[in-house]
């Protein structure tokens, strides 16, 4: 009898374990899911982007807490799986998704791998809105792939207009990365925008991933023009070489970014003295002083022990818009995939949101976002509105 009631006792145990645990390394985190929604995404948690999928999880993970905690009738089970900003590795994080059950999707947070998820997005009649992929790829041709951050293209007119309107420079040097959609689409409509403005573009260089290490030529033909700025329109691990490339030839351009730049201060190893100076423009300044910024830095310096980026920012607002719009349409969490994509690709155009990247932020049936870009600058190791 007593091996009886021992072996019954473990089964117990052992069954409210195997309840109290989520799927793979990346745990469902949220409410019930027989009254929640479920939210999914897929994001490099591990690798050389890692801060970027990290980011988009944490600040996703606030808005859920905070939704979730005020008791109303929408709740959200939040689950990212790992793909490593491979777009191979995404399409099967993608599908352990949809066998979990995902009703509502983050897409995937860099552009390639999210251009592979978003056409099955499509094909699924799943519902996503990205925080971060910025190719018009990913929602080209795909009525139900939305994206919360600026496209690529118009990073490139934004960019072009911020530094002909406050004449940043009098000649202009550009290096970006051909082999990336998100480098090149920007530098594309860069250029367009700056031959419409007149800007004097001295030097045009490009790398790849292959070369994406010893910037030496790049820099010495924009110093030999007499570049007096260089737009570099790329992620902020190459950008910290070109800063340190730079100095090291005594060459002081003032530099301008994307928002691929945001996470050059977190940078391990990288000295900060470097940055000093560089203008982005982003979404996002966590020095902000409004309530809500304040509110959100705060929690995500506790919970997370850093400083949220834009695409903290984003993945938060991403999770907040949905609320806003399963609220103007009615939506239940017994509906279907399809049924909740047919309610979103109807909702989303007329929703007018105010987020932490942006104030009256609208969408237009292309799931293109419009919101205002900010100005910033470095100084003292921290982004300031310019």
């Amino acid at each position: 009898m007593k091996k009886a009631l021992s072996l019954f006792l473990a089964a117990a145990l052992c069954t409210g374990a195997l309840a109290g645990c989520g799927g793979g390394s990346d745990a469902n985190s949220g409410s019930d899911s027989a009254t929640a929604f479920k939210i999914g995404g897929t994001g490099p948690l591990t690798g050389n982007t890692a801060i970027y999928g990290n980011a988009v999880k944490n600040g996703a993970q606030i808005a859920v807490d905070e939704i979730n905690a005020e008791g109303g009738a929408i709740q959200f089970e939040l689950k990212m799986e790992d793909d490593e900003n491979d777009a191979e590795k995404a399409v099967s994080a993608y599908n352990a998704l949809k066998d979990w059950g995902v009703q509502l999707s983050l897409g995937s947070v860099t552009t390639k791998p999210c251009e592979a998820t978003a056409t099955e997005n499509f094909a699924d009649r799943i519902f996503a809105l990205t925080p971060s992929a910025s190719s018009t790829a990913v929602t080209e041709g795909k009525d139900n792939v939305f994206q919360m951050c600026f496209t690529d293209p118009g990073q490139g007119t934004a960019s072009a207009d911020y530094i002909a309107e406050n004449q940043l420079g009098t000649k202009i040097a550009i290096i970006y990365q051909n082999d990336t959609p998100y480098s090149s689409g920007i530098y594309e409509k860069f250029k367009t925008e700056a031959d419409a403005k007149g800007l004097n573009i001295v030097s045009t260089t490009t790398f790849t991933a292959a070369s994406a290490t010893d910037f030496s030529v790049q820099l010495g033909e924009a110093k030999a023009a007499g570049a007096d700025l260089l737009f570099l329109p790329i992620y902020y691990q190459e950008a910290s070489l070109i800063l340190q490339q730079a100095k090291n030839m005594d060459y002081a351009p003032k530099f301008f970014g994307v928002d691929g730049m945001d996470g050059i201060l977190t940078l391990e190893g990288f000295d900060t003295s470097l940055a000093e100076g560089v203008m982005l423009l982003t979404p996002f300044n966590a020095d902000a002083t409004d309530e809500k910024t304040q509110n959100f830095v705060t929690k995500y310096k506790e919970q997370f022990g850093d400083v949220p980026n834009q695409f903290a920012a984003d993945a938060y607002d991403c999770v907040y818009a949905y609320k806003a719009a399963l609220e103007a349409a009615g939506a239940t969490p017994d509906m279907s995939a399809e049924e909740l994509c047919d309610k979103m690709i109807e909702v989303f155009p007329t929703l007018t949101f105010d987020g932490l990247t942006g104030e009256g932020v609208t969408w237009d049936s292309t799931g293109t976002v419009s919101k205002s870009p900010k100005g910033m600058v470095i100084e003292n190791g921290a982004y300031v509105g310019m």
